[in-house]
């Protein structure tokens, strides 16, 4: 699956924003394993969120950090929402 390794990590789901309470929903990628994805750029990944199959975007955050969007059917798939933590599992696309 893509030129990066595949890692598995739990996160909490969060708003992109959370100061506008609502949007995009992310889930923050630990720094120790981003740069077995490929390091810090805009790429697509797939994987499992709670065990369920998704597709994202990974994302830049401001201050160091990244994560992978997280689309509403994607999070239904998963029976999770804002604030659930999950098992993660992502490789590059």
């Amino acid at each position: 699956m893509g030129d990066g390794g595949a890692v598995s990590f739990r996160g909490r789901i969060r708003f992109w924003d959370p100061a506008a309470g609502g949007g995009l929903a992310v889930v923050d990628v630990p720094a120790d394993l981003v740069g077995r994805l490929g390091g810090r750029k805009q790429y697509r990944v797939a994987g499992t969120l709670g065990g369920a199959p998704f597709t994202g975007s990974g994302m830049l955050v401001a201050g160091g950090g990244y994560c992978i969007g997280v689309s509403k059917v994607a999070l239904k798939a998963a029976a999770a929402g804002i604030g659930d933590e999950v098992e993660v599992t992502i490789a590059r696309a």
